[in-house]
């Protein structure tokens, strides 16, 4: 399993909002470079870059980021937020990311989506699945479907698109651990999704746990900011 750290980017900014919301947003002092290749040195070898007002705006924002992370590291970088159409996905791809994060567009627009996939291929995308009850939500977690996560997973599986990464919400950012039994589930009916694990980490054990569940990934955010789970530890997972 592998250890994806996540950058949220508000203004060139690392940040953090509570469960999505922009009234209740963290600032973290760090340089978002110089924090990329700290990881990369530490094994990192793949990064989870959120645009938040790209998200926002519904166009990306951050690119200079982008650009200047992809020239100086060698990190596989997955790139969301404001990924509304492809040309903003070919301009993403031109500025360095390997892969999209997508989600409300997979939700709400099946048919458009599916163009994506076919132009880009079902292997450069990692879709998050927000879930509250076990459906899905969508535009930041504000607006609530009733889409069983279940039936879009197999939607999903439909395209190959394989790399799902799951959050469940109410956990998000709020330190309180990950959605075991959800994350069993899922392994469970899909054995062909690649799941990566996002939300509620709180510790190094916790990722033992998604690692021996078989989770392929684990987004990590708010947990390694406030250093519960110390850069020390990333070497252990950068091999696998």
């Amino acid at each position: 399993m592998q250890i994806i750290p996540s950058f949220d980017l508000m203004g060139g900014r690392l940040v953090h909002l509570r469960q999505g919301d922009f009234e209740q947003k963290t600032e973290y002092p760090q340089d978002p470079l110089e924090l990329a290749q700290e990881l990369e040195a530490a094994g990192i070898r793949r990064l989870h870059m959120i645009d938040v007002d790209g998200a926002r705006d519904g166009r990306p924002v951050n690119l200079y980021l982008l650009e200047q992370i992809a020239a100086h590291t060698r990190l596989e970088i997955i790139y969301g937020g404001g990924l509304r159409s492809i040309p903003a996905l070919r301009q993403v791809w031109d500025a360095g990311a390997e892969m999209f994060t997508v989600g409300s567009v997979a939700v709400l627009a099946p048919d458009e989506f599916r163009a994506w996939v076919e132009r880009f291929g079902a292997d450069r995308f990692l879709v998050g699945a927000d879930v509250r009850d076990r459906k899905v939500a969508v535009h930041g977690w504000v607006d609530q479907t009733t889409l069983p996560l279940f039936d879009f997973i197999t939607r999903l599986e439909k395209l190959g698109v394989h790399q799902i990464s799951v959050t469940d919400i109410e956990r998000d950012g709020e330190l309180a651990g990950p959605a075991v039994e959800l994350y069993k589930e899922i392994l469970d009916k899909f054995p062909q999704v690649q799941l990566v694990a996002s939300g509620g980490i709180r510790n190094v054990a916790d990722l033992e746990e998604l690692q021996s569940m078989g989770c392929s990934g684990s987004i990590v955010g708010k947990a390694y900011f406030e250093d519960k789970v110390p850069i020390k530890y990333f070497s252990i997972y950068s091999k696998t």
